[in-house]
């Protein structure tokens, strides 16, 4: 491994900080990005029961809050469930956006890593070529330099499409799940809400 490094030269530095960053992005977003974690499917249910049984207490919202995104939405128009019903669905409109904010933290650092990886892989080409030009001499060429020129233009390239390419596709697939997951938590809140009002049955 240390012997690619060293024949890719100074440049491919830059895409080792960028893969090992993307890695750790990837790992953090597969352990956040669960639906069981981030809207638990009987979390309704739930509330809807300990609601016609107790009622709202601190303790349930407090519970709630710390539950999942989607028991912070819950809490926040439960919070407001004696007030008219629009202002419930304004309070749990801003707890959803603040939701969705905390699911698609790190996406754009996953995106611009994606992006920029190629570029990476460009940069250390163009280095690369510019060792095997200025390897030309009034004394003709140095195999060896043009050998490390050429080392440099590929490896960078290669580990710039090896970087780029998973990243994308995590960063793509991490988008769908975040919007599948604030559509789930946005129809359980509007579900949530109706039931309060009347206007569904639980």
């Amino acid at each position: 491994m240390f012997a690619i490094v060293e024949a890719a030269g100074w440049p491919i530095w830059f895409l080792i900080f960028a893969s090992v960053v993307a890695v750790g992005l990837i790992a953090d977003r597969l352990i956040f990005l669960r639906s069981n974690k981030i809207a638990p499917a009987a979390l309704l249910n739930e509330v809807v029961k300990e609601l016609k049984q107790r009622g709202v207490s601190e303790g349930m919202l407090g519970k709630l809050s710390d539950n999942s995104p989607l028991g912070r939405i819950f809490a926040a128009g439960l919070k407001n469930i004696k007030s008219p019903q629009d202002v419930m669905k304004e309070s749990i409109e801003e707890a959803g956006r603040a939701a969705a904010h905390e699911l698609e933290r790190f996406l754009t650092t996953l995106g611009t890593i994606a992006s920029i990886s190629p570029l990476l892989g460009l940069f250390g080409t163009v280095v690369g070529m510019i060792e095997i030009f200025g390897s030309q001499n009034a004394a003709g060429n140095s195999p060896a330099i043009l050998a490390h020129g050429i080392s440099i233009a590929l490896y960078n390239t290669a580990f710039g499409l090896i970087v780029a390419i998973p990243s994308m596709i995590f960063y793509r697939h991490f988008r769908a799940k975040v919007d599948s997951l604030t559509i789930e938590m946005e129809q359980q809140a509007i579900k949530l809400v109706e039931i309060v009002h009347g206007q569904r049955k639980g």
